[in-house]
């Protein structure tokens, strides 16, 4: 490698894995520092160590579609900035992560969209129905958290009045106990909470087994010899990331979209006078939101990037966020366009073979709230900012004041 390959970074080091940076909401100018300056980026010190920002759309495609010399494995550190050494789907590479994604393909098979998508439109019509007209009101609880977690229970075939219990346990496997509102303080509480819900989803697998085979993901997990076979951990991590990924993305989007919207002038009229954007509008919408905002890679062997070695064994971590921003791919990236040309190259879904499994559903979702609030003709005021969550992993939107114009 030439002297100029073997530099650790152009700048100084910057950690952009400070949650309070997501919280409130003062992140943009620091990604865009790297993604000019130093793509490829390494922060010497951090609350979980060293690791290198790729900020970069390209560069991040470019990881996302490499797992051969960028891992996913839990054997080297999973794909948190803090090492987690619990297998499950996504800390898995090939063969087992195949095995483990084919199992789980069904729930979201064009068949079982299809057959949500009357339900999903029949809650988005009884939800936007029940709204209050000319009083102020929390979009996130009272549109995003309930259409989400109806969702949720489905998913999981978990009694729908019962679903405040799912969200609980969502909210407590992403929480950051540094956070003052989180509904946890010490890591203890976190596994007291998550031993409850392991107890719970073993015994609702063990009942599965003994039922007919089903379509939601419980039944398809009981009736997979491998999943069976699995570990009491790799059991545990795969429930809370299945949970995770059915709460959060979804419900993060249909408040950040509406977020966004307002604050971009003339979209939604556009989008009004135009329906047939609407498919390219979810997109925009889940570009800018960007749920996840981060997953993180370990280097296989050593490999140069952008004039920087990285080492094996050495942390990776993609920023969708950054990506998702970046201005040579997205021209006024930081505001909303229904009409942007290239909108479905966002990278909030992931690439590659991680790619997320219930992006098709969580598009669903979105458009059919979209064309229920259209065919209303509703006129939703935002009064104010989102308040975010206290987070450096997933970009929770948790308030979100509206007024619907009676």
């Amino acid at each position: 490698m030439s002297d100029t390959a073997t530099l650790r970074s152009a700048i100084p080091s910057i950690d952009t894995n400070r949650p309070e940076l997501f919280r409130d909401d003062v992140w943009q100018p620091l990604f865009a520092k790297l993604r000019a300056e130093d793509p490829v980026h390494y922060c010497a010190e951090s609350r979980h160590g060293p690791y290198w920002s790729i900020t970069r759309h390209a560069d991040v495609f470019a990881v996302d579609n490499d797992p051969q010399t960028f891992s996913s494995s839990y054997l080297l550190g999973g794909v948190q900035i803090a090492d987690d050494d619990q297998p499950n789907v996504i800390t898995m590479d090939a063969p087992e992560h195949t095995a483990r994604r084919k199992a789980l393909t069904p729930v979201v098979s064009p068949k079982n969209l299809v057959r949500f998508e009357g339900l999903i439109r029949e809650r988005a019509r009884t939800v936007l129905d029940g709204l209050p007209r000319g009083v102020e009101f929390d979009w996130v609880q009272n549109v995003s958290v309930e259409l989400t977690s109806m969702m949720l229970a489905t998913l999981f075939g978990h009694p729908v009045e019962d679903r405040q219990r799912l969200i609980h346990w969502s909210d407590v496997t992403t929480a950051d106990i540094n956070d003052p509102d989180s509904p946890i303080s010490t890591e203890e509480q976190r596994m007291g909470v998550l031993g409850e819900f392991h107890v719970f989803m073993n015994e609702l697998v063990e009942r599965r087994r003994n039922e007919p085979l089903g379509s939601d993901v419980i039944s398809l997990l009981a009736h997979n010899e491998d999943f069976i076979k699995a570990s009491p951990e790799e059991k545990t991590a795969t429930f809370a990331i299945l949970l995770v990924a059915g709460n959060d993305t979804t419900r993060n989007s249909m408040s950040g979209g509406l977020w966004g919207i307002s604050q971009n002038p003339g979209q939604m009229e556009l989008l009004k006078s135009r329906p047939n954007l609407m498919t390219n509008a979810i997109a925009e919408m889940i570009r800018f939101q960007t749920p996840v905002l981060l997953l993180r890679r370990t280097a296989t062997r050593d490999v140069e990037m952008h004039g920087r070695q990285i080492l094996k064994g050495e942390k990776v971590v993609m920023w969708y966020i950054s990506a998702n921003r970046d201005e040579t791919v997205f021209d006024d990236a930081d505001h909303v366009r229904v009409d942007r040309e290239n909108a479905r190259q966002h990278l909030a879904f992931g690439m590659g073979p991680h790619r997320c499994l219930g992006s098709r559903l969580a598009e669903l979702q979105l458009r059919i709230l979209w064309e229920e609030i259209l065919a209303r003709d509703l006129y939703i005021e935002v009064l104010g900012p989102p308040t975010y969550a206290y987070s450096a992993m997933v970009r929770t939107v948790q308030s979100l004041p509206v007024k619907i114009k009676p």
